[in-house]
């Protein structure tokens, strides 16, 4: 398990994180999440042991980030934002001199190799200069150099900035890949993807903690309202939609979102806690109205993003 307790960082007068707290279960894999200047990188930094904290404390199953700092640093592999390589180096040339700086003895630096190589999928780039590749291949060579040492804790800070949308989706089930085998600290601003692949989201503000929890969980404990969609077709004298659907006990609030020749698009507001589908159903076809779908509308992990740092602010 990872313990940040109550970790703090200040250049000068400038407080960069402050009081920061929270865990990770070995196994999971964590997002984190904070506007630019949030504190994100900074504690990161901390957590690699490259910066020392200006008070508070942080362990890495059982090390202690200053005091057990050499043993932190062989339990962690990190892919910094700007990916490190050397783009005159071949792939395997690198990883090498990779597994060299990690302290990885000599007799076992090929299997370390053979193994970062074969897990992100460079089998056919490993005798090529990284600065002849695709902007997803160098990220994938920088994941490489993050695991040779077979790391139990991965922190990757913006794994897929500037990446094509297919290099993304490659990315993503590569980290997914290596997140079945160990625990992982995902830093990311493409909300959908860590709304995919992680298990909790950490967000931070002004280096403050503001939420951690699932999105899921996150959305019940923000949601003010619960929202239902439904998509109607249109039948020649049937009675008022809305008026209708008005009546039944709970509904607060109704709106017409599109309409057509033959359908009708609303959106029904009730109290969160309520779950009025099946009465909304009955109501539709009992009037004689084409049901065509009826769901409820979850907030985005975007809206839960904007709402807390908003109401942070």
């Amino acid at each position: 398990m990872i313990r940040v307790n109550k970790l703090s960082k200040l250049y000068g007068y400038t407080t960069a994180v402050s009081d920061l707290s929270f865990n990770i279960e070995k196994g999971e894999i964590l997002g984190f999440l904070g506007p630019n200047g949030a504190g994100k990188t900074t504690t990161m930094r901390m957590l690699t042991c490259y910066l020392p904290p200006t008070s508070g404390s942080a362990e890495i199953f059982g090390f202690d980030i200053l005091r057990d700092s050499m043993e932190v640093r062989r339990l962690i592999g990190y892919l910094p934002e700007k990916a490190p390589s050397y783009h005159e180096l071949n792939v395997r040339d690198y990883l090498e001199f990779s597994a060299a700086m990690k302290g990885i003895p000599k007799n076992k630096i090929k299997r370390a190799i053979d193994y970062a190589i074969e897990k992100c999928g460079l089998a056919k780039e490993f005798k090529r200069t990284i600065g002849n590749l695709s902007k997803g291949y160098q990220q994938r060579v920088g994941i490489a150099q993050a695991i040779i040492n077979n790391p139990e804790f991965l922190i990757l800070d913006e794994p897929t900035i500037g990446l094509d949308p297919k290099q993304v989706l490659d990315i993503r089930e590569l980290i997914k890949s290596i997140g079945a085998e160990r625990t992982v600290l995902l830093s990311s601003h493409i909300l959908p993807e860590v709304s995919q692949v992680c298990d909790r989201i950490i967000i931070i503000n002004n280096g403050k903690l503001i939420a951690v929890d699932s999105p899921e969980n996150l959305r019940q404990k923000l949601k003010k309202s619960a929202l239902i969609v439904i998509k109607i077709r249109k039948q020649a004298g049937s009675p008022d939609i809305v008026n209708l659907l008005s009546k039944i006990e709970g509904v607060s609030d109704i709106r017409e979102t599109t309409s057509s020749d033959s359908t009708i698009k609303l959106t029904v507001k009730s109290k969160p806690e309520l779950d009025l589908r099946e009465k909304i159903a009955s109501k539709i076809v009992g009037n004689g109205f084409g049901l065509l779908e009826i769901y409820n509308e979850e907030l985005t992990l975007e809206e839960i993003f904007m709402q807390l740092v908003t109401m942070e602010n």
